[in-house]
């Protein structure tokens, strides 16, 4: 099949690398993203040609290359500060579900059938002729996201595979699931337990961040898959009802929806970042604003508490309204500080600390909205006492 060659072709980085290795093609996301008329990332190639010839070629025409992963024949090229992973072509000697161990190959379709889905399986030369050895064109038009090959075989050579499945299914999705997909992911939930937390919470928290993975989240919960991956207890229906009030794409938000059980004892066994964490954790917390609140509470909330936290608990209580009000308020931030104490001639010292907490307590209660002038005016009125 060929394709007026993609705006990408034009790129003078791009042309660069084909022009030092004229044996390569794009592969994977840029071929199957340009056919679906979606915007294009990141840009692979792959090639016939050995590791080394590949960095040979580079070093000759300029370009410098970084070795990111040459036990599966990948490096890296570097131009105008921008990364092209580049592999050699492979086929699969032995897999254990998390790893293979490959041997090169010069036989584009057999490098083709190691793929995850026929939609990532295709590759394109540089005139614009796209190579598709397993229907992935047909597929991607159905909105079909089917393994190549055997299904079981795929699955059984990465687990990880399944919950990448469910990601493509909800960015590419719009026919039901595949049967044999969903019959070889079935047999194959118990290899997630000897996947690193790292690479489940890199596919969970991708899946999370698209437009819609409310099916393919219920699909998951209905397989088990979801009590596989969160055992501390999930369901899909605070996902569903917070993705029906058009609440931010936010992966740890749409985490919190999903959770029931303990939200510290999930961020520990996934090693979320310290941020994520706290977020969670925080999301998971009883609200301490309600929508019944008058725009002096909400105040005192934002003034007190981390905003994107109270918002979010208003996403996730169902209040929709509460949290556009929220998000739309200011936060208000208490006008004095210690040197406005200094300046009124109180000398340093604990007396200071505990002014400060007495005006700001009149501030707050006040509805935070008092300036600078009024609060030196009653921190006036409280030294006079």
């Amino acid at each position: 099949m060929k394709i007026a060659p993609p705006a990408f072709l034009t790129d003078p980085s791009v042309l660069r690398l084909l022009d030092a290795l004229p044996k390569a093609r794009i592969v994977g996301g840029a071929v199957r993203d340009t056919l679906a008329a979606r915007p294009v990332a990141d840009i692979d190639l792959a090639t016939p040609q050995l590791p080394a010839e590949v960095a040979a070629a580079l070093a000759k025409a300029g370009i410098r290359s970084v070795p990111t992963g040459l036990d599966h024949g990948t490096l890296t090229a570097v131009l105008r500060g921008r990364g092209f992973e580049i592999t050699t072509l492979r086929r699969d000697v032995a897999t254990d579900g998390r790893r293979a161990k490959v041997a090169f190959t010069t036989d584009w379709q057999e490098d083709s059938a190691r793929r995850d889905f026929t939609i990532n399986a295709m590759s394109m030369t540089r005139d614009g002729t796209v190579y598709d050895y397993f229907g992935g064109a047909e597929d991607l038009r159905a909105g079909v996201v089917r393994f190549v090959g055997d299904a079981a075989a795929r699955v059984a050579e990465d687990y990880l595979r399944i919950l990448r499945f469910f990601r493509f299914f909800a960015r590419y999705g719009t026919a039901a699931p595949d049967p044999a997909a969903l019959e070889a992911i079935r047999c194959g939930i118990p290899g997630l337990a000897g996947l690193s937390v790292e690479r489940i919470w890199n596919e969970l928290s991708g899946l999370l961040a698209l437009p819609d993975p409310g099916p393919a989240v219920a699909s998951m919960a209905n397989l088990g898959i979801l009590v596989a991956l969160l055992p501390e207890g999930a369901s899909p229906g605070g996902l569903l009802r917070l993705l029906a009030m058009n609440a931010p794409c936010e992966a740890v938000l749409r985490l919190a929806a999903l959770l029931t059980g303990d939200a510290m004892a999930v961020a520990v066994r996934l090693k979320l970042s310290a941020v994520d964490r706290d977020r969670l954790v925080a999301l998971r917390r009883p609200s301490t604003v309600t929508p019944n609140d008058d725009d002096d509470a909400l105040r005192r909330a934002l003034a007190d508490e981390d905003p994107a936290t109270l918002v979010g608990r208003a996403w996730l209580a169902g209040h929709g309204v509460l949290a556009a009000r929220l998000a739309a308020m200011p936060r208000p931030v208490f006008p004095l500080v210690g040197r406005h104490i200094v300046a009124a001639c109180i000398p340093p010292g604990p007396r200071v600390g505990a002014l400060l907490r007495e005006v700001r307590a009149w501030w707050r209660a006040r509805g935070c909205v008092d300036g600078a002038d009024a609060c030196m005016a009653e921190l006036r009125r409280g030294m006079a006492l």
